[in-house]
């Protein structure tokens, strides 16, 4: 397996805890994203590992700031 192939559970946890927070469903943020309902769930289960402009969208449909996210996750893996 290549280091590239390696998905982040904590980033994958704490972008479904900021959508269940928010009150959206994953329909809702995948479409103020710009990206398929499919694809936020691989996200959100840690299936797959988004490339920075997703998350960047993904943040921006969350209403939440890349630092938020970062912080969150930093937390989350302590």
């Amino acid at each position: 397996m290549h280091t590239h192939d390696l998905t982040d559970p904590t980033l994958a946890s704490t972008l479904r805890r900021f959508r269940r927070e928010s009150g959206n469903t994953q329909e809702d943020i995948a479409f103020s994203a710009g990206i398929t309902v499919a694809a936020l769930a691989r996200i959100e289960r840690g299936a797959a590992n988004p490339h920075w402009t997703t998350i960047r969208r993904i943040t921006g449909a969350l209403e939440i700031s890349l630092t938020e996210l970062v912080l969150a996750v930093e937390d989350a893996a302590l």
